[in-house]
């Protein structure tokens, strides 16, 4: 039986020479597999039939919008996941998605390896290659670019030469990789980290600097899920796509960093997610009303290492998979309505409610009615700074 390999296809010019390429090198059939995970572009059934034209002997597509949304895009509204304070896990939250499909198709046709269109620089290679062997360790995986040193010359030679149906216009200065979560924009001039992203760079959002009116939003939780927008019910995906609206239209979510990449390198990165900014910044807000001070103290710890595994291509690892379980259980009682002023690239909460809330007027108030016992302050404060006034008079001894 002849080998067979599965393509990560998305349709591009790269991943398209990549059928004809693997079926060169390795002598397999090649099986292309597209996912769409919101990132917009073209239909479904026109990549498809562009594979099959290319040379793949079967060709699958997914519709994974919702998948991702509730199983990949929802656990990190639930975790607050910001890697290094700030970026919300755009193509990392992807990759998984994307490797769960391409895992199932291998399985279903028989195939020993899998193939994805990364170099050998990036995150997006451990990402897939961790995640494909840890839901099936007897898989082989291979990347062209990396393992075959398929450049983007190679590639246009090639697809000229084979007479493929691809475009081989001239390359855009910017890589980029989007989703319904938001979008990344890398290389070209941004890759001189003093030269200001320019106005070309961003399609999410708008320029917060132009005048406009505010939008106020209300975002109603049940258990850390958004489950309406201004009273109106939604599912997850349609949270985030009308945050992405809305939010991206004040320019909210726009981020400029250098990050920290696994592989070892500092990378200059430019995103957009209005609606993961929005979401995210709604939920830690109402957690801030209804989580307990001990257990939303921890759970911090738990968000930056929850981000950190996402970030490092570690979905499916059995640490990731258990502080799932803590996330899940920390959210139980985040119910509630939050309310957001969206307006020159903030998202800035301005209420906020909750019949899960911890929050005592008459506890809070210095107003009359207040129901604090100050007279208890004092002795609590003796014991609580017992081992410190010890601790100093033997230091000042």
């Amino acid at each position: 039986m002849t080998e067979r390999v599965v393509l990560a296809y998305s349709g591009g010019l790269d991943t398209s020479v990549a059928i004809g390429w693997i079926a060169e090198e390795t002598g397999a059939e090649v099986i292309a597999v597209a996912v769409d995970v919101g990132q917009g572009g073209e239909d479904l059934d026109v990549i498809r039939k562009r594979a099959l034209a290319c040379g793949a002997v079967e060709a699958e597509v997914a519709d994974a919008k919702d998948e991702f949304a509730d199983e990949y895009c929802l656990p990190a509204i639930k975790a607050n996941a910001l890697y290094m304070d700030r970026y919300p896990l755009v193509s990392a939250l992807s990759r998984p998605t994307i490797v769960k499909h391409l895992v199932a198709t291998a399985q279903k046709h028989g195939a020993g390896t899998v193939a994805h269109g990364c170099t050998g620089k990036g995150n997006d290679q451990v990402r897939f290659e961790a995640g494909i062997v840890a839901l099936a360790p007897d898989l082989k995986c291979i990347a062209p670019v990396r393992d075959y040193a398929m450049t983007r010359d190679k590639a246009i030679a090639f697809c000229e030469a084979k007479g493929l149906p691809i475009a081989t216009t001239k390359k855009s200065p910017y890589s980029i990789d989007q989703n319904v979560f938001g979008r990344a924009v890398e290389t070209g001039f941004l890759e001189d980290i003093w030269n200001a992203p320019i106005e070309d760079v961003y399609e999410y959002t708008q320029n917060p600097a132009v005048a406009r009116e505010a939008d106020e939003v209300v975002i109603t939780f049940k258990a850390g899920v958004p489950v309406a927008v201004d009273g109106r019910p939604v599912t997850v995906l349609q949270a985030i796509q009308q945050l992405n609206e809305r939010a991206g239209a004040q320019g909210v979510g726009r981020i400029d960093m250098v990050e920290d990449r696994l592989v070892g390198i500092k990378s200059r990165e430019v995103y957009e997610a209005p609606g993961a900014i929005a979401l995210i910044t709604a939920h830690q807000e109402l957690e801030n009303v209804t989580v307990e001070r001990e257990l939303a103290r921890y759970k911090r710890q738990v968000e930056q290492r929850w981000g950190e595994l996402v970030y490092d291509g570690q979905w499916f690892s059995p640490l990731k998979r258990a502080l799932d379980g803590f996330i899940t259980e920390a959210n139980q009682h985040v119910n509630g309505d939050v309310r957001m002023t969206l307006h020159g690239g903030r998202a800035v909460v301005t209420g906020r409610r909750s019949e899960s809330s911890l929050y005592d007027f008459n506890l809070a108030t210095y107003d009359t009615g207040d129901t604090f016992d100050q007279a208890a302050a004092k002795g609590f404060i003796d014991i609580y700074s017992l081992s410190s006034k010890i601790a100093a008079k033997r230091d000042l001894a």
